[in-house]
């Protein structure tokens, strides 16, 4: 199997066909936003199809939700982003570039890993940073570099018509928050009891510093992330079944074994919030190959409905301050906290205690990337170069080609009622243009499983061609029976 080596095959073969394209292309493009076409949201929608089914519908302890955009001020004040979600960066002397300084890599050989967790800027003030030896990226200036300094990561926006009643607001870093807002609501209104999982998948913006590799980190990108709560104690078993599902989870949706690895962090780079994290990394095709972060797993503990009932206390403060959340701070939590608001009783153990949080997440954008990366093939037939996606059979944007062996004799007729009747249950497309050859040659690309043809004994017999697309081997199926056999071979 010849895998590729350079990640400018797949940006122009998602370009090629229609997967992803540069965001307002026309007018030049926009740094770091890219547009889904036909076939690119079709897979993207088919990744998060099966997260969802997994996380969510195949689960009875997990239950979803679908929060705004647009959430209250002092949501973001009590988790700690209004004060403490930045990066530290560091600006060349040279060239006045600046760049992320745990991205910065040393002029000797062995660079430094990239880790992609934003962390209390305070605490990586106080950190020993050593800049001497590291390259700018832009102008390879060595050891150039001031003082670092924290640069915040969230847009800001105004809300409200009249500027009396506006107020600052923030675009979600991410999509947790809109979870713990809603815990109790989804108490109340469910019969969930813990443990259990809510679950979102969503848009979430960042002003990232760096941008890099394709659609691998942009500045609006799409989150899947479940929030588990379980009893005080019993984390850590929960924290090692989502990292076994998790990991499970691409293998069985096709990623190879020995691309996949998981990551522990160390103590000193651990979220402000988390008791434990590991990442499900990635062998990206950049340069040589580079392990990424596909996904994170924490261990959030009870921080984070605990900092929010801090919140809820601190309300009046911030309409005190004519409702801006510089300058307050929030009030100190309450002796009897694990009986506050966002606590959880337990009717069997009549104990009243605050939840600890397991939280898988995921980059659908990251995974969409992985995915094609990990599918994508090259190979010889008959002294022709191959392009050819190997999707697993459910992430697959088209499911079946139908195609007329010729557009005469009728069989254009009979290849339009095949296609009516399959994209009743498939994601189907119809094609009669060209060569039969190049018509097999652009749904290999496009990653399509099962190509249908009808020709001249199908008009005599009543079957047709269903070639498949990884072995190119070729059987011909009764036209009665066609809709259970792709059925079955496409494990629908």
């Amino acid at each position: 199997m010849a895998k590729i080596a350079k990640l400018d095959d797949i940006v122009s073969l998602c370009k090629r066909r229609g997967f992803i394209f540069q965001s307002s292309e026309i007018y030049g493009g926009l740094a770091s936003c890219y547009d889904y076409g036909p076939l690119g949201v079709e897979l993207k929608n088919n990744v998060k199809r099966a997260w969802w089914k997994s996380v969510v519908q195949m689960r009875d302890d997990v239950v979803g939700v679908d929060c705004s955009i647009l959430m209250h001020p002092m949501v973001w004040k009590s988790s700690g982003h209004a004060d403490k979600f930045a990066d530290l960066i560091a600006e060349c002397k040279k060239c006045n570039t600046r760049t992320r300084v745990d991205h910065l890599k040393e002029e000797a050989p062995g660079q430094a890993q990239e880790h992609t967790e934003h962390v209390a800027i305070e605490m990586a003030i106080t950190k020993a940073r050593d800049l001497s030896n590291k390259v700018c990226p832009a102008c390879g200036a060595v050891g150039q570099f001031t003082e670092p300094m924290p640069f915040k990561l969230m847009f800001e926006t105004r809300m409200g018509a009249n500027v009396d009643d506006s107020m600052t607001v923030q675009l979600r870093p991410e999509t947790a928050q809109g979870i713990f807002a809603n815990f109790r609501n989804v108490l109340d209104t469910t019969r969930v009891k813990i443990p259990f999982g809510i679950a979102q998948i969503g848009k979430s913006f960042r002003n990232e510093v760096t941008t890099k590799a394709f659609i691998f980190r942009t500045r609006e990108f799409e989150q899947a992330e479940l929030e588990f709560f379980c009893e005080p104690g019993t984390d850590e078993q929960w924290f090692e079944h989502w990292k076994e599902a998790r990991f499970n989870w691409y293998l069985g949706l096709g990623l190879h074994k020995e691309n996949l690895r998981f990551r522990e962090h160390d103590p000193d780079e651990l979220a402000h919030y988390a008791k434990g994290c590991v990442d499900v990394e990635y062998k990206f095709p950049f340069g040589s190959g580079d392990w990424q972060e596909l996904e994170g797993i924490a261990n959030r503990t009870d921080y984070d409905l605990r900092q929010h009932q801090r919140g809820i206390r601190t309300l009046n403060k911030w309409f005190e301050n004519n409702r801006e959340l510089n300058g307050i701070e929030l009030a100190a939590e309450d002796e009897d906290y694990a009986k506050g608001p966002l606590s959880y009783f337990d009717d069997e153990k009549k104990q009243r205690y605050i939840p600890y949080v397991i939280e898988p997440s995921a980059g659908i954008d990251r995974s969409t990337l992985a995915f094609l990366v990990d599918a994508y093939d090259e190979e010889e037939v008959r002294g022709e170069k191959r392009n050819l996606l190997r999707f697993h059979p459910s992430l697959a944007p088209v499911k079946v080609g139908v195609f007329p062996l010729v557009k005469k004799e009728g069989m254009p007729e009979v290849a339009r009622k095949i296609y009516d009747d399959l994209k009743r249950c498939f994601n189907c497309f119809y094609d009669e243009k060209s060569a039969v050859g190049r018509r097999y040659r652009r749904q290999d690309e496009a990653g399509t499983p099962f190509c249908v043809t009808v020709d001249g004994q199908t008009l005599q017999d009543n079957t047709v061609t269903v070639r498949e697309r990884d072995s190119m081997d070729q059987v011909r199926v009764s036209t009665d029976q066609l809709l259970g056999y792709l059925r079955d071979k496409l494990e629908v």
